[in-house]
């Protein structure tokens, strides 16, 4: 009999812990390395307690038809701006050239940007800021849009993995200022790719 209390008491132990347990599903090293910044101290845009409970972003299963090629036509003169934010700072970018890629057989345009800020800081930046809108926002990823970073390739050519797609660090903590996506950077469908919406578990 004191077998089979012991025997009742483990079964419902390890019931519990596979309760508690959250499935997390084989990752990229891109997403193990931003998970791993998410549980960093010095990285987290997380708070303190959402930090201690963080197990995993939410990510859409990698989809190799999400990595395109792009060309890149800079535009011609610098259109040194301040991109609105989601609090009352302001952030200075360039919008430095358009790209054009297909996708789901569409051709599409987008903008992308150069951080005046950090350019300023560089002799040699060369990072581009491309954020986005596409349908999915507001269903399964941030009603915000989502951002990707780039960098300027040799011959005008880019190469975007919205597999790469993050969320801005606002979503996770109020206290950050995150750029507003500009309403030309719009996508037309949805881009199951990259970071899903963020939700305390």
């Amino acid at each position: 009999m004191k077998n089979l209390v012991v025997l009742a008491i483990i079964i419902t132990l390890l019931n519990s812990c596979k309760d508690q347990k959250r499935y997390i599903p084989d990752l990229t090293e891109f997403q193990k390395k931003l998970n791993s910044s998410f549980k960093d101290v010095t990285k987290s845009p997380l708070s303190k307690n959402d930090r201690l409970d963080f197990i995993s972003l939410d990510f859409f299963d990698f989809d190799s038809s999400y990595v395109v090629k792009a060309v890149l036509t800079p535009y011609s003169n610098d259109s040194i701006f301040d991109m609105k934010t989601n609090t009352d700072r302001m952030h200075t970018y360039n919008k430095y050239g358009k790209i054009k890629f297909n996708l789901c057989e569409t051709s599409i345009e987008l903008n992308v940007y150069k951080d005046q800020e950090l350019t300023n800081n560089q002799i040699d930046n060369d990072e581009l800021f491309l954020p986005f809108y596409d349908n999915t926002n507001g269903i399964t990823t941030y009603s915000g849009g989502r951002y990707i970073d780039l960098k300027v390739g040799k011959d005008s050519i880019i190469y975007i993995d919205f597999n790469r797609a993050y969320n801005p660090y606002c979503v996770y903590n109020y206290k950050f200022s995150c750029p507003i996506v500009p309403s030309d950077n719009y996508i037309a469908f949805d881009i199951k790719a990259g970071v899903k919406d963020y939700s305390k578990k």
